[in-house]
């Protein structure tokens, strides 16, 4: 029986991190892990990856620059005809950029001489752990067991069903298949108004499609600051998506020509007629497989694994990270979350701390956020500053012709401490890292407003935010 230092189950952004890093400490590390491309070929990076963040932001940028040439550059002095796109060449080119960043995967794998297990593993006791192979052809594969002082599980996530929605796989697809639509649907339902639901649906949207977005709440992106979600409404609707609030989706029935989405809101039963379905219900641990209650393993109501602050498991020696843990369910947290447990088991200090974790989505203006919004902290009986920027003051994003969004701090009235950040607009997803590193430090407000910031940038929206936090803002 091979024997291992650290096992990981799961090769997604969590898996492999914690691999490598595992490795880096000198662990005698393997990574078991069960996916297979379109080619049917073993591919590490899991969901994110193959099937997620990548392959999205490749579509997402793709539908953004096709967007711009039909209606935006006119207003640079550019002007373009017989504009068309090539849904097959775009979906190439996601599939090479997926392709060089998961065989760059493997490339680590070989140069930290980590063990890659292809296929399927599962909990075991006494510290083992089964693998069963992908079968070769019509041959079953044979199970093997190996042996590990420490246990990782990081099998991340799927998507969660809809009763009444069932999958068909070419009329009702979940987020897998609308990013591999061979056309440009005429219409596409969503059912679901989170962050993949409305990024594959501007996907589409940018592309040509009708897109109606069904949401069962009255509150758009209820998790978002209120001042950054009305602005993300507003730019959304203005682009030509169909947002449907306080719309319970009741069914979606596939047909030969066109799906049925049965829908009901405040005036009764409704119904609409789409080519494509994509349900987008949020995910779900990915718990199912690994012989959990067999093992003894300890999950909660909703299939999560239960873990202490260190990812630490109730059984000895059995760690979890990632999307089948508490917490958002981010590549970047899972990640994180690898490094810590990894270096937790070479004996080294470890720590991820959850209150400065960014979120981004990236429709098209970029939302990001870290740390409370307003409304949590009113809630909680804080007493807080605000200072607000918008873009439409900012001279870059002027030139740039992008000037829809803004920037908000929020900070403790008493210490001015940062308690969060908010932006929505141009180059969202890349400042907020500016935010990120100023509440790891516990920077005040006043610290970024003292902080000289290159002009012209979209940054010195950060800055102005930070100066209008005590009412000083110059360009405000």
């Amino acid at each position: 029986m091979d024997k291992y230092d650290v096992v990981i189950i799961g090769g997604g952004p969590g898996g492999y991190v914690a691999a490598i890093r595992a490795a880096q400490l000198g662990l005698k590390t393997a990574c078991i892990d069960k996916y297979l491309d379109e080619d049917g070929k073993p591919s590490l990076g899991g969901t994110c990856l193959n099937v997620g963040c990548i392959p999205s932001k490749a579509l997402l940028d793709s539908s953004h620059h096709y967007h711009r040439l039909q209606h935006e550059f006119a207003d640079h002095g550019i002007n373009v005809k017989g504009v068309s796109v090539d849904i097959a060449k775009m979906m190439e080119r996601k599939d090479g950029v997926r392709k060089t960043l998961t065989g760059g995967i493997a490339a680590l794998f070989i140069k930290n001489k980590i063990t890659w297990l292809q296929g399927f593993g599962r909990l075991l006791g006494n510290s083992q752990v089964e693998v069963t192979p992908h079968a070769a052809g019509k041959k079953k594969a044979l199970a093997t067991t190996i042996e590990a002082a420490n246990i990782i599980i990081a099998t991340g996530s799927v998507p969660a069903s809809f009763e009444g929605a069932p999958f068909d796989g070419n009329r009702i697809v979940d987020s897998t298949g609308a990013l591999s639509f061979t056309s440009v649907p005429k219409s596409l339902a969503v059912i679901g108004g989170g962050v993949i639901g409305l990024e594959l649906g501007s996907v589409w949207k940018r592309l040509g499609a009708d897109v109606s977005v069904l949401i069962r709440r009255d509150q758009f992106l209820p998790s978002v600051d209120r001042q950054l979600a009305d602005i993300a409404l507003k730019q959304l609707r203005a682009q030509g998506m169909n947002i449907l609030l306080a719309s319970k989706p009741i069914s979606a029935k596939a047909g030969k020509a066109n799906a049925t989405v049965t829908y009901e809101d405040k005036d009764g039963e409704k119904t609409m007629k789409v080519d494509k379905v994509l349900v987008s219900t949020g995910r779900r641990p990915n718990t199912d497989k690994l012989n959990a209650e067999a093992a003894g393993l300890e999950l909660d109501g909703r299939g999560f694994i239960v873990v202490d602050e260190m990812c630490r498991t109730n059984l000895t020696g059995v760690y979890a990270i990632g999307d089948v843990v508490r917490g958002p369910m981010l590549a970047h947290k899972a990640s994180e979350e690898g490094v810590a447990v990894a270096e937790h088991i070479a004996g080294e200090v470890a720590h991820v701390n959850y209150n400065t974790i960014p979120w981004v989505i990236y429709t098209w203006p970029e939302i990001a956020w870290v740390g409370k919004t307003s409304q949590e902290l009113k809630d909680t009986g804080a007493n807080i500053k605000e200072g607000v920027f918008s873009f439409n003051g900012n001279g870059r994003a002027h030139a740039a012709g992008d000037i829809a969004g803004m920037v908000k701090i929020i900070s403790d009235a008493s210490t001015d401490t940062i308690l969060g950040v908010h932006i929505i607009g141009p180059g969202a997803s890349e400042m907020i890292a500016e935010a990120v590193v100023a509440m790891e430090f516990s920077a005040s407000a006043e610290d970024l407003a003292r902080t000289v910031h290159a002009h012209p940038t979209l940054s010195e929206s950060m800055h102005e935010a930070a100066l209008d936090v005590d009412k000083r803002a110059i360009h405000r």
